[in-house]
Order: C-alpha cells, then structure tokens, then sequence
C-alpha cells in the first residue's frame, strides 16, 4: 500500500516519492464526522467566493484557523478537533474549489487562498487568528501570514516546506503529477488511483478515507488541474517571502513523510531558524490522521501562552530544537 500523498506540495511531484509496502498494525479509531457536517455554513466573501467553513468550541475564546491540504475538505481535520482545547474558537474552512465553497474558473495561486481567508476573518470581525494550515493548508497559512503579519498571532506548519530542494536524484518512483493529468470525468472515488491517492501507512478509519475520496472525486478536474498548476506549480519563490512570517512558528513533520523528505524540511528550517521544530517518528504525511491525540496535544501546548511545547514533544518522543 502506498501512502497517500499530500496534496501540499504538489510542485515536488515531478520527483514525488512513493512509500514502500506497509502493514496495518491495530484497527483505527473511528473518526466522527457528523459534527462538521452538521456546522457547516457557506458565506458570501466581498470577491464574489462562497466559502463553507464551520465554527466550534468557545466562541469567546482564541480564534484558530484551520486549512487543508490540496483535494482534502474541513474533514481534514475531523480526528484532530476532539483533541485540540475546549476554550478555543475553531474555524475550519474549505478552500475555493474544495469542499462546499465555490469552485471557480480562477484564480487558485497561494495567494488567491490567503486572501479568502483574510476575507473570511474580515466577515466574521475577527482581527487575529491562529492559523495551522496542513500541507498545501501548510502554504496558505505561510502566505497569510507573511502578507497580513498583523493578523497571525501564531502559526503551526504542518507536513510543510520553503520549496524543494536544489536538485532531486534519482529516478521517482511513481509520478503523481502525471497521474492526476491523465484522469477522466467523472472521477471514480474507488478507483486504484484514487484508493492509492487516499491510502496511509498507518491504520485510519476506512470511513473517513472513503469520504474523503468521495469529496474529491466531486471537485470539478478542471480545478484539480488549476491547483496543480496555479497553486502548486511554483513553490521557487517559497523561501524569498518567508522572512516576512514573523509570528511565533511550529513546524511539525512525519519521519517517514515520503513527500517532505530532510532536504525538503531542511529547507523550511534553515528560513524559519526561530521556528520551534517537531518530529513525529514513524509517522508520514498525514500525522493529524495517523495521530491526532499527540499533534493535538503539541498543538494545544503551542498555543496556551507560556506552555511547555519541549515537554509535551518529549513525551512523544519527537526531535524538538
């Protein structure tokens, strides 16, 4: 079985990697999805985009934004939100072209996802967010903040990247890229492809992977396309703009990730040299999925003022700087 990639990165897919056989070790813990979906609105934005999003927790408390990767949804995070603290305010969105929120003809660069959620914070009188973006998410979040630093308060980068690396040796394994070019609609949710798209090498819920291909399977070729191209297509210029992102940062990775490979999150590292760092052994591109109990802890400990974010990577046996 392969892993299923990200969806963050997909500018690295002309090298993208593809995991090698995995065993399911223990069944997986079932992963409520009836929360979202019953939370979910869509909202009318000032440039004409319906972005569905929902809100949970305390809606007193610090708001913290959540942001998927590349054909996910606000499921993305459905095994990590039962974990992360009670007294925060969860806002968790659909980028355009995912999910339920409008699926244009353009425009889908970084830029184009960050300001939706600027927009979206402006509608909703939010002034400063916290905002943990996964994998493509990862890029929106970096993008946001570099362009509105005012409005990060902090910033957790998951499965993330400054861009890849000066050269990629050896021959790939599997392209991804070329894959998602040669589908056809309607896509089939159930198809190798696909299946393989969505697979982990730890155990998740077949439930929530069965959704989740579902979803994507609904989001129109034409913007799996734009994505790739416009969104993911040119990550050269990650590493220039990130001296702009100022806020408080945490980088969080798998070992086993087949995607951000050392170089890759080197590369991040070396342009957020502040930035707290952990590792998550074992684990690929997904941790939020293969453990949603220790990200969310990591999470909850960067975000509490004054909390010790050293201890809890301890504990979980993760390399930390």
């Amino acid at each position: 079985m392969k892993e299923g990639l990200c969806r963050a990165c997909l500018s690295l897919l002309g090298a993208v990697l593809l995991l090698g056989p995995c065993a399911v070790l223990a069944a997986p813990p079932h992963i409520a999805l009836r929360p979202l979906d019953a939370a979910r609105r869509v909202i009318a934005l000032s440039d004409g985009i319906r972005l569905a999003y929902v809100q949970l927790g305390d809606p007193r408390g610090t708001p913290v934004v959540l942001i998927h990767g590349y054909t996910d949804s606000d499921l993305d995070w459905a095994s990590l939100i039962p974990y992360l603290s009670k007294g925060l305010r969860l806002i968790v969105v659909d980028l355009r072209g995912h999910g339920e929120s409008s699926k244009p003809e353009c425009c889908y660069t970084r830029y184009d996802f960050a300001y939706d959620i600027k927009l979206l914070l402006d509608t909703l009188h939010i002034g400063r967010a916290d905002i943990v973006g996964h994998s493509l998410g990862s890029i929106v979040a970096q993008t946001f903040a570099e362009l509105w630093p005012q409005r990060a308060a902090r910033v957790v980068l998951i499965a993330s990247t400054a861009g890849p690396p000066p050269s990629r040796p050896g021959k790939p394994q599997y392209d991804w890229e070329a894959q998602i070019r040669r589908l056809k609609e309607p896509i089939d949710p159930d198809s190798k492809f696909m299946r393989q798209w969505w697979a982990s090498p730890t155990a998740v819920d077949p439930r929530f992977l069965r959704r989740e291909r579902r979803n994507a399977a609904r989001i129109p070729l034409r913007v799996w396309l734009a994505v790739l191209d416009q969104g993911l297509g040119n990550l050269g210029d990650l590493a220039r703009t990130l001296p702009r992102l100022t806020a408080p940062t945490l980088l969080v990775w798998g070992s086993k990730d087949p995607i951000m490979l050392p170089t890759m999150r080197r590369s991040l590292e070396r342009a957020l040299p502040h930035a707290k760092v952990v590792i998550f052994p074992g684990l690929g591109h997904n941790p939020i999925w293969e453990d949603p109990r220790g990200c969310a802890a990591l999470i909850n400990a960067f975000l509490a003022p004054g909390a010790d974010v050293a201890r809890y990577a301890s504990n979980i046996g993760s390399a930390t700087q």
